[in-house]
């Protein structure tokens, strides 16, 4: 009896062990908006706009000076941080078709979502915001290993409750009109009464406090559209920027103000809920800012659909109190990518083989147990334009556009972070070794799959 007992009181402290390990895994929150400057918040210098809330993230966390996005424009950007993987790899090479009748305008089914990775650990997960991962049922947040969806399938929207005039993409009978679709909530649409993006942060906050309630571990991404255009924003926003008088500029700050408004609101949450120091919040834009929505990208060479820095490296930071250091920077080129291999690295879920990770855990080079650069190369491609970038080290060869593709230039962005000075006759080496590593990479990649947003008109049909 007594050897039982034992075997009894063992199986009880394992698993209580047990259930404190699964505990103690990290809630996490990604929040990413849409087109933003690279220049657009407090914690990159930005003057006009404050950004105190965002800046929460960076000052009690860790500022990336160079954080690159896998892909310029929104769509791939997203496909590939959402899957730890070149996006390239499964074809989703541009934005898609937002026709909801095409079943392979998407994500491909084959690829695990950061969703469907967390399912394995029991998380619950929720999208609050902008999907854009395809529209036909097939690839439905609720099908693609989120429990919770507040938003829009597609890739842009109007903010005013009263521009949102239509149920669903069936009844779009011209080129944009999605962007007046109604809110999904999870499958069904539902009216909103305020200004869009308050809409997304109430939801949010929403989810926060259900997950408290519930004892439940959670992943948020809360991704919202702005400060993407339509330029549009309620006078609570405008009215802190009476010194703007550039008009888009002003609408432009007022959007991030409403943004930076709610992640006020759910880091306030997570500390009236005891979360503080067991959430691993991140930080970040889908690609630079625009030609059309007034962004600053400071002293970065190109906007959004460019690969030089303006087009792909964002704002971005992280914060895990108790775990990573507060108030630093963080100096060698981290990407998107490593969001997902960090999020698989502190749930030990199993990802599948056939389908390995290009990111890398980025918690032990923020915490300094790995004083190395978290990359060797960084890769990014433009199908559509024969458009090419690789950076190794402190070089970066790029080739911006289809005519630039013969000689792509090289630059030096320790000295040149603006990418003004050509080094191909200086560093011929360097520069014949970079596009060598790049076309081996260029190998291992895929055709786009599906129809363009831009070659479709689908609601024609309708």
């Amino acid at each position: 009896m007594k050897k039982i007992g034992t075997i009894f009181n063992f199986s009880i402290l394992f698993f209580s062990l047990f259930l404190n390990a699964q505990h103690n895994k990290p809630n996490i929150i990604i929040i990413m908006t849409d087109d933003m400057g690279y220049a657009d918040v407090g914690f990159n210098g930005c003057k006009d706009i404050p950004t105190p809330n965002i800046d929460r993230i960076a000052n009690e966390g860790i500022r990336f000076d160079e954080g690159y996005v896998s892909f310029p424009v929104c769509g791939p950007s997203r496909a590939g941080f959402l899957t730890g993987r070149y996006q390239d790899r499964f074809g989703f090479t541009t934005n898609p078709s937002i026709d909801p009748n095409n079943p392979i305008a998407g994500l491909p089914i084959e690829e695990e979502t950061m969703a469907q990775v967390l399912k394995k650990a029991n998380y619950n997960t929720a999208i609050i915001g902008k999907w854009h991962m395809g529209t036909n049922a097939v690839f439905h947040p609720l099908e693609r290993g989120f429990d919770y969806f507040y938003g829009f399938l597609s890739g842009g929207h109007h903010y005013f409750p009263e521009k949102l005039t239509l149920n669903n993409l069936s009844e779009v009978k011209k080129k944009w009109q999605w962007y007046s679709t109604k809110i999904i909530e999870n499958r069904a649409p539902v009216e909103i009464k305020e200004y869009l993006t308050d809409a997304f942060s109430n939801a949010a906050v929403n989810f926060i406090d259900k997950q408290v309630k519930d004892d439940q571990q959670f992943m948020l991404y809360l991704a919202y559209n702005a400060p993407h255009t339509p330029l549009q924003a309620s006078e609570k926003y405008l009215s802190r920027f009476p010194n703007i008088k550039d008009k888009k500029r002003k609408t432009y700050a007022a959007m991030v103000s409403a943004v930076d408004d709610g992640v006020g609101r759910v880091l306030a949450a997570l500390k009236e809920q005891g979360l503080d120091e067991d959430t691993i919040i991140v930080f970040l834009s889908d690609n630079g800012g625009a030609r059309n929505n007034a962004s600053d990208n400071g002293p970065l060479r190109g906007l959004k659909g460019d690969l030089f820095e303006g087009g792909v490296r964002v704002p971005f930071a992280i914060r895990w109190k108790g775990v990573i250091p507060e108030g630093n920077s963080y100096k060698n080129p981290v990407s998107s990518l490593d969001i997902m291999a960090t999020i698989v690295a502190q749930t030990n879920v199993k990802i599948n083989p056939e389908r390995p990770l290009d990111g890398v855990d980025l918690i032990p080079f923020l915490t300094g147990k790995n004083n190395g650069a978290p990359h060797d190369y960084l890769f990014w491609r433009k199908r559509e334009q024969n458009a090419m970038a690789i950076r190794h080290g402190n070089y970066k060869l790029v080739a911006n556009k289809k005519q630039d593709q013969e000689t792509p230039k090289l630059f030096d962005l320790s000295i040149d972070v603006s990418e003004s000075k050509n080094l191909k006759s200086e560093k011929l080496k360097i520069h014949k070794d970079l596009q060598k590593e790049w076309n081996n990479w260029n190998k291992e990649l895929k055709e786009r799959v599906f129809p363009a947003l831009g070659e479709d008109n689908w609601w024609s049909k309708n």
